[in-house]
């Protein structure tokens, strides 16, 4: 098949490792996904057309080294690490790294994208170096000390939710975000509040966030929109309005 119906269901198989850190998963997936968006970017351009076996066509080594392709598959990895770092996981990463050269060589598609897990960050200057940066913390088990801890935990947050919603993997992303925000601040409630501004004013409203039970995009925002005069981070009012679309209900 070389329809929408194919595209969602590779992008299932590829949400599901995502979200689950399932390194053999994802490398087993990353070959069928980067071919059927591949196709159907060229069918939607007039490039290419269905092929009469109906079978999503291979792509070929020079294909593997284009935009497109390059930019689908470092989204899906970068996605990957991601989650393996709000998890902890510094194996699952190895493990895809390992899947992916042994696919494609040591200069697979997306490779680029382990240069902010891996590399050192210094001054970061972009999303993607702030997002690397605080993951190489998680992957390396180092948490900054107690009294900058609630304000570290907060930005990385934050810089997570961006990076998830410039991904082709949103929702995968934002689950175990919420997860891993919702353990941090747990920690904080019960080991870190005389870290906090204002206790007094910001422990009830600590309290009231975290009995929220789902762990989604409006959890996370809510988090971010609450906790923010309790680690001293002054929002804007652009910064104010977004976080509250986000927390909103429907």
């Amino acid at each position: 098949m070389t329809d929408n119906a194919e595209l969602i269901r590779r992008k299932q198989a590829i949400n599901l490792a995502v979200v689950h850190v399932d390194p053999e998963a994802f490398v087993a997936a990353f070959p069928r996904w980067l071919e059927i968006t591949a196709f159907i970017s060229a069918l939607r351009a007039g490039a290419a057309k269905p092929p009469a076996d109906s079978a999503t066509p291979a792509l070929t080594p020079q294909q593997l080294k284009s935009g497109g392709v390059l930019h689908v598959a470092k989204d899906a990895l970068f996605a990957f690490c991601m989650t393996a770092s709000l998890k902890g996981d510094k194996a699952a990463i190895d493990a895809v790294e390992r899947g992916l050269r042994e696919l494609y060589g040591d200069d697979f598609p997306g490779a680029v994208a382990l240069w902010s897990f891996r590399s050192a960050i210094v001054e970061p200057m972009s999303l993607e170096d702030h997002v690397g940066q605080a993951a190489q913390k998680m992957l390396n088990g180092e948490p900054s000390p107690p009294p900058m801890r609630a304000a570290e935990n907060w930005t990385t947050g934050l810089r997570f939710l961006e990076k998830a919603r410039k991904s082709n993997f949103p929702q995968e992303i934002i689950y175990p975000l919420a997860l891993w925000m919702r353990g941090r601040w747990s920690e904080t409630l019960e080991k870190g509040v005389a870290f906090l501004h204002h206790i007094e004013d910001n422990v009830p409203v600590l309290r009231e966030v975290l009995d929220e039970p789902r762990n989604d995009e409006p959890f996370v925002a809510n988090v971010l929109l609450k906790m923010a005069p309790a680690v001293d981070r002054e929002l804007n009012d652009e910064a104010q309005g977004f976080l509250r679309s986000l927390a909103r209900r429907g």
